[in-house]
């Protein structure tokens, strides 16, 4: 799945502290993850559909996260591998297609709707032919396999997980690493605490508190940065590199 935060539709929500979200959403645990695979399940398998409508800005999007990523990868010490990639909340495959399998020799897609990886299928093309692995799954209960990944890409889906659950997760992603593997995370951020979606049943959290979580994860952010010339109505995106 994909997805990201409008500063219109925000503005009609009543910003909540972070103890009474986590409280609520912990509350309504099986409601939160319910609700978010009905919303995609209504979501039509294109690109405009996974950008909520925003779909020209997907090549801004690509080109940014290309720039990002190339400052890891190659040859020598501490340089990332490019044998294979995990595409987490992977939509139709709009990441993998124009990112991943460009600089990859092998990509995962693990999504929570079936029939996103379905049409996926299709829209990679030939170059669909090394996907290996077309995962239907809840990140929440997602476990990559160990030591497989050089690249672990999650984008515009950890607003779907409550804070445990992702504490949990990229824990997992780290042990799914290859040496001198990387997680990236590239997401909406809030200004102030957290902003609950009532719409696609997420929640948006500010910069503090997403560090916050990859330090629980016993990560570290290593490079960071946001990306420009998204349109002004569009959250802050920032894209994090984790190890």
């Amino acid at each position: 799945m994909t997805d990201f935060k409008t500063l219109t539709s925000a503005r009609a929500r009543k910003q909540r502290n972070f103890t009474e979200m986590e409280d609520h959403v912990i509350q309504n645990e099986t409601a939160f993850y319910s609700k978010a695979e009905h919303y995609w399940k209504e979501v039509p398998p294109t690109v405009d559909g996974m950008l909520g409508g925003y779909g020209s800005i997907s090549s801004t999007d690509i080109n940014g996260s290309k720039k990002f990523l190339q400052k890891f990868l190659g040859e020598g010490k501490g340089k990332t591998g490019t044998g294979f990639a995990l595409d987490c909340g992977a939509g139709i495959g709009r990441i993998s297609k124009r990112l991943l399998l460009p600089l990859f020799r092998t990509v995962d897609l693990v999504d929570v709707t079936q029939d996103f990886l379905d049409q996926a299928r299709m829209y990679l093309g030939e170059e669909g032919k090394r996907v290996e692995n077309y995962f239907c799954c809840g990140l929440q209960d997602f476990n990559p396999q160990p030591e497989r990944y050089d690249i672990i890409w999650i984008q515009w889906v950890i607003g779907h997980l409550t804070d445990d659950h992702l504490v949990e997760f990229l824990r997992r992603c780290q042990s799914g690493l290859r040496p001198n593997g990387l997680i990236v995370v590239k997401d909406n951020v809030a200004y102030e605490g957290v902003i609950p979606d009532v719409v696609d049943s997420s929640v948006c959290r500010d910069l503090n508190l997403l560090r916050s979580i990859v330090s629980r994860a016993g990560l570290e952010i290593i490079y960071e940065e946001q990306q420009q010339n998204f349109p002004e109505e569009i959250y802050q995106v920032h894209t994090l590199a984790l190890r």
